[in-house]
């Protein structure tokens, strides 16, 4: 099971990691990844796929004032 944010997750591994993130919910555009200690960067997304062993940290950015 791949970790995601700290939680283990059995429905992320195979996917890419856009593919997971649509299906979770998240904005691409509004969000940074860390897989296992490495910054993913934007145009990798479609291509990195989630495994098993993964570690994964997603950080929205939120607008404000």
């Amino acid at each position: 099971m791949a970790k995601i944010n700290g939680e283990e997750v059995t429905n992320a591994a195979g996917k890419t990691i856009m593919e997971y993130l649509t299906e979770a919910g998240y904005d691409s555009r509004r969000v940074a990844i860390e897989r296992n200690g490495s910054i993913i960067p934007k145009k990798s997304y479609e291509e990195v796929i989630i495994t098993e062993a993964d570690t994964i940290e997603i950080v929205s950015f939120v607008g404000g004032g």
